[in-house]
């Protein structure tokens, strides 16, 4: 547990807000979208959501395909207990949301449905969007799949299968704009992923990296794919890592707290 602490401390020094922006870009995304107090108008569904999640006290066998958890130490879990312990804050939901409605995608992609915490966020952003959402876990996606029906997501496909065998399926779209990256915590399956999507991202679009610093080697793999000639606007705001693929964009990297 040393390893992100330390991260954390260097990312403290090292980042910076609006003010030490320069980017056109990035100042509006700051700006205009991750440091307004405004929240989209279907937010709301999202506080409901997690709700319903933290009353289901079932108990589910979580098959676990990448790193594991921090968290929990069996993998029979209640499913309230993953939302309120290892699923997205609130604060990152809001900001998720804040994301979809200003950039204004039409194609998510999520690599990580667990129980559909970041998938409403992103709905709640543009509920004309195309979300497709992939899991491998049975038990987790039974849960997601259960809360879309409830909450009427009829729009939100799901897939549930492992990751890989989704990237060689019919499945995997042509263009993306949005990508949620939240899987498999290893640094080759996470540059295998950003590979594997490399082809599909439109110029517009973004591949968001969930914990970057959970641990040294996937650190390494998100400063593997910061240097890639492709990614012209990298952002390190700790939890997350954003890849931007604009052709018109300088090449830089930004180190923000948001």
């Amino acid at each position: 547990m040393l390893q992100p602490a330390l991260s954390y401390l260097k990312f403290i020094k090292n980042s910076s807000n609006q003010h030490g922006v320069h980017s056109p870009f990035v100042y509006n995304l700051l700006t205009k979208c991750l440091y307004t107090s405004e929240t989209p108008e279907a937010f709301n569904i999202v506080k409901e959501h997690r709700k319903w999640l933290l009353q289901n006290n079932t108990e589910i066998e979580v098959t676990d395909f990448g790193a594991g958890s921090r968290v929990f130490k069996s993998n029979l879990r209640k499913v309230s207990a993953i939302a309120k312990n290892a699923g997205m804050t609130k604060k990152r939901q809001r900001l998720l949301s804040k994301l979809v409605a200003y950039l204004k995608p039409s194609e998510i992609l999520e690599i990580g449905t667990s129980v559909g915490l970041a998938t409403v966020a992103m709905r709640s952003g543009n509920d004309a969007v195309t979300i497709t959402t992939v899991e491998g876990c049975p038990a987790t996606s039974g849960i997601a799949q259960e809360a879309f029906e409830h909450f009427g997501f009829s729009d939100i496909e799901q897939i549930k299968n492992k990751f890989d065998v989704f990237f060689d399926s019919e499945n995997f779209r042509s263009e993306l704009d949005f990508v949620f990256v939240d899987g498999n915590h290893s640094k080759e399956a996470t540059l295998d992923y950003f590979n594997k999507l490399l082809p599909k991202m439109t110029n517009e679009g973004v591949i968001i990296f969930d914990d970057i610093y959970w641990s040294s080697a996937m650190t390494e793999a998100w400063q593997t794919i910061c240097n890639h000639p492709k990614v012209t606007v990298s952002i390190d705001t700790y939890q997350w890592g954003l890849a931007f693929f604009r052709k018109e964009q300088q090449k830089e990297h930004f180190t923000l707290r948001v």
